[in-house]
């Protein structure tokens, strides 16, 4: 029942990212979906990668530290092929092959339902990220509460980035 609804949710995506020139994105390990399933975040993908008004990710399947291997595994696929060396290796070349590969890393983080942890979510991605923690649940979390997140933000002191 919830493959059926999010393959529908798939298809209402395509005409929500036309309707706000949104370039959507899937991060996270999608081999583990049924075919069509996959097929249609490769659609969706596609036909969204025109627009850049606005950039959506969703998570899938998604963990930091699996994503931080798959990575790796990548890269020393392409070792073992010859087409990369160990010096090879560097930030920039991680950061690449990460499912956020061109997508900039996150200036800030809420974290709602007042957990103050990162919960495997964007692990490399976040090194330089500023948190913002909220005791507000994620369904209670209104445009109040973004614009108080983004003021405090804002009038944070950072040494690096910014």
């Amino acid at each position: 029942g919830l493959m059926k609804i999010f393959r529908n949710y798939l298809k209402r995506c395509i005409k929500i990212a036309e309707r706000n020139c949104m370039r959507i994105r899937i991060i996270g390990d999608t081999a583990a979906f049924d075919p069509d399933i996959q097929e249609s975040i490769r659609n969706l993908e596609e036909y969204s990668s025109r627009f850049d008004e606005f950039y959506f990710q969703i998570a899938l399947n998604y963990g930091g530290r699996d994503e931080i291997v798959r990575a790796v595994r990548k890269i020393s696929e392409d070792i073992r092929k010859g087409i990369l060396t160990p010096e090879d290796v560097t930030e920039d070349l991680v950061a690449r092959s990460l499912d956020t590969a061109g997508i900039p890393d996150p200036d800030l983080l809420i974290r709602t339902g007042g957990e103050q942890r990162i919960s495997n979510f964007l692990m490399w991605q976040s090194a330089y990220t500023e948190f913002y923690y909220t005791d507000v649940y994620w369904p209670d979390f209104n445009k109040n509460d973004l614009i108080k997140a983004i003021e405090e933000y804002n009038v944070r002191t950072r040494r690096f980035g910014g």
